[in-house]
């Protein structure tokens, strides 16, 4: 028995924001006080630093629960299966519903359990949940779903990620370009068929690193300080990420007695084109190599940084041919890797 990805879908939102059209915020730094250069400037670095040129938001009408099962739909389809055989509904996301406008979340019900009514499933049978682990919660949802197959619980699970962050950014805080909105979702089960996954690796630093990613005040101080926005301390982000992600990708793919000269790809959290690529180079330096052309698939250029949803969209869009210069075949090795709140990482060693 293998345990593979069957089939997925993704929803990437219509609406299309580009550095541009941040030229009339007013950015301050986190003491409150104005930036000592101009928008465009600001934008100029922000590209370099990035690659991110434009990003996607919802409709003011959606939110997360909305999109996941857009994507969600999208996969039980792909995948050609009975919606009322799904054994478990998986939800990763980090900030639930917020809808336009609003400052408070909402999670009751579960967004887990609002797709699984969205998809009129009847089966009592059918767990949905919801999960919190970051930016590298689809993977860790993926890697739940094997052990429930694996531990005999389940045959068939529905995992999704979902995240719409424009409604949690602080719009005078010039790390709010890097985010954006998006769903992927995957169908995981037991098959015959060869291939699926070969391995998988997961660590939570928390004793000092607990904190990079936190809910902070506005930087315009005249913003109620009762509302929080999402915050980061970027510098020490990238400092972790080099470290500790490869090291992490290198453990997963030894477990798997794959060869780093059979990995064909490495789809990882579209965070930060810059760091995405030191990452990616440390990982191969560990090998005593550099990187293939073309290894790392990169969509954060148009998409930005949707969170859960960059790696199930990624994988979406390579699967299915959306990407110039990049295909994926029946055998090929890829790895899955993904960095983010808490902090955590995680990985998965996958045979299509």
């Amino acid at each position: 028995m293998n345990i593979k990805i069957t089939g997925c879908g993704s929803y990437i939102p219509t609406r299309i924001v580009s550095n541009k059209d941040f030229a009339r915020h007013i950015f301050l730094d986190e003491n409150g006080s104005p930036l000592q250069y101009t928008n465009e400037v600001v934008a100029n670095k922000f590209k370099q630093i990035t690659g991110i040129e434009e990003r996607r938001y919802v409709e003011e009408n959606l939110v997360t629960s909305d999109i996941a099962f857009f994507a969600a739909e999208k996969a039980v389809a792909d995948a050609g299966i009975d919606k009322e055989t799904i054994d478990y509904i998986i939800l990763a996301h980090n900030f639930g519903n917020v809808k336009e406008g609003a400052i408070q979340s909402d999670i009751l019900p579960s967004l887990a359990a609002r797709v699984k009514h969205s998809l009129g499933i009847k089966n009592t049978k059918c767990v949905a949940y919801d999960i919190l682990f970051g930016c590298p919660g689809w993977i860790e949802g993926v890697i739940q779903a094997q052990a429930y197959i694996k531990a005999g619980m389940a045959k068939r699970c529905l995992v999704v990620g979902a995240e719409t962050l424009s409604r949690v950014v602080d719009p005078h805080d010039r790390d709010s370009m890097i985010y954006s909105d998006g769903a992927g979702a995957t169908v995981i089960e037991a098959t015959d068929e060869e291939g699926g996954i070969l391995s998988h690796e997961t660590a939570s630093f928390t004793y000092e690193e607990a904190y990079f990613l936190f809910f902070g005040n506005s930087y315009n101080q005249e913003h109620d300080a009762d509302v929080r926005y999402i915050k980061m301390h970027g510098r020490k982000i990238y400092e972790f990420a080099l470290n500790q992600v490869p090291l992490a990708m290198k453990e997963c793919l030894d477990k798997s007695g794959i060869s780093i000269n059979d990995l064909k790809k490495v789809i990882i959290h579209q965070a930060n084109e810059k760091m995405d690529e030191a990452i990616i180079n440390r990982f191969y330096k560990l090998y005593d190599q550099t990187p293939p052309e073309r290894v790392m698939p990169m969509c954060i250029q148009k998409l930005g940084n949707s969170s859960v949803a960059t790696i199930p969209t990624l994988y979406d869009m390579l699967i299915k041919g959306e990407m110039e210069n990049q295909e994926l075949n029946k055998g090929d090795v890829i790895l899955f890797a993904s960095v983010g709140g808490g902090m955590n990482i995680n990985a998965i060693t996958y045979r299509i």
